[in-house]
């Protein structure tokens, strides 16, 4: 009697990721857990998992977390060898206080979310010139912020500082205040006044080698974009770090986002539905990253410039006002910019990021 072939079993891995050891969990493609293991986070542990997973199936993916922090070089091994990874966020929290939590219990959650397609985000390439970007930000924000620190330290100890001291420095503008802090001449600490200007003269010679920092830092990154993103850089209101922050928003794999909706949405910036029974509304999404938009402001955002009003509106023939309105001069003069405002739709930023990367001499898109 003839039998059926044994189809070959699916195997859906799911990496809960540490940053010593990764936990994995396998399922079969029906969801029953096949087995569970444990890596360090090396290469021979890479691809230590890679192998146990085949031992196990045919492996068709792999959900993991934290693919942009303790994952990342696991993300980059096994795309490179044509494995197919899926970023999975943590389990909610009612799932963990019904379940419990553990390693192993987070690793099989992240590989049921990959198998049933709850979460299908591609994970960022990062091996381009956007991840160069992306690591030179991170000095220059940290640099940036150490530096607003040192001011505002520089600032109270002028307010606390002895009377004679806080007469000569009190009225200096900050650029002033810095580069007479720095040559002050304490002399021998013996005294308070002394270590109130040895104290003035470090913090204003440590905001002066920060502000050498992010000089440097803006040069090498104003290099990077310009040659990754020309296009976007030549939009109204977008300069260097206006465009180094939409391509790390995007990656070195921008085709990963399916539409500019999506890039809305990882932006923080896109409409959620709201409604519950007559009541039709809709609130802004609070998920994806924040950071792209924080640059933006009303008259610097690239992709809708307003234009001159029409010759009509300039004749001095204004609009009547709506008498059930509440009349006012701040609402009245928005409703007239509103009115009077043009709109012209040109190719996204999402266009414009993909075509850079995409253009010769860019950071590649091809994902294995």
């Amino acid at each position: 009697m003839a039998t059926m072939p044994q189809l070959e079993r699916g195997v859906t891995v799911g990496v809960d990721s540490h940053k010593d050891v990764h936990v994995a969990a396998a399922i079969d493609q029906i969801g029953r857990i096949l087995a569970t293991t444990q890596v360090a986070t090396t290469l021979r542990g890479y691809a230590q998992l890679e192998r146990w997973a085949c031992e196990l199936g045919r492996v068709e993916r792999f959900g993991i977390e934290g693919t942009g922090s303790y994952a990342a070089g696991l993300a980059r091994w096994l795309t490179s060898r044509g494995r197919q990874v899926v970023e999975v966020n943590r389990p909610n929290r009612h799932k963990r206080r019904r379940r419990g939590k553990s390693d192993p219990v987070d690793a099989e959650a992240a590989a049921r979310a990959a198998l049933a397609g709850d979460d299908t985000a591609t994970p960022k390439a990062a091996t381009g010139a956007v991840e160069m970007l992306r690591a030179l930000r991170v000095a220059r924000r940290s640099a940036v912020k150490a530096r607003s620190q040192a001011a505002n330290q520089l600032d109270s100890l002028v307010v606390t500082a002895p009377d004679q001291l806080r007469a000569q420095l009190r009225q200096l503008p900050a650029a002033r205040l810095v580069e007479v802090a720095a040559a002050l001449r304490p002399g021998e600490l013996n005294s308070p006044l002394a270590a109130v200007k040895l104290a003035l003269r470090e913090l204003a010679r440590r905001h002066q080698a920060l502000s050498a920092e992010i000089d440097r830092l803006d040069a090498h990154i104003g290099k990077l974009t310009s040659t990754t993103a020309p296009e976007l850089l030549a939009r109204r209101g977008v300069g260097a770090q206006v465009a180094t922050a939409l391509l790390v928003a995007a990656g070195d794999n921008p085709t990963r986002l399916a539409s500019e909706a999506a890039f809305a949405a990882l932006c923080g910036a896109s409409p959620i539905e709201a409604s519950s029974g007559k009541t039709v509304r809709h609130r802004l999404n609070r998920g994806g990253t924040g950071r792209p938009t924080t640059r933006y402001g009303p008259s610097s955002s690239p992709g809708w410039p307003m234009t001159s009003a029409p010759a009509a509106m300039s004749s001095g023939a204004l609009p009547k006002a709506n008498p059930r309105r509440k009349s006012s001069a701040a609402s009245s003069a928005t409703s007239l910019e509103r009115s009077t405002a043009t709109y012209e739709p040109q190719p996204s930023a999402l266009d414009m990021t993909i075509g850079a990367s995409a253009a010769p001499g860019g950071a590649g898109c091809d994902v294995l």
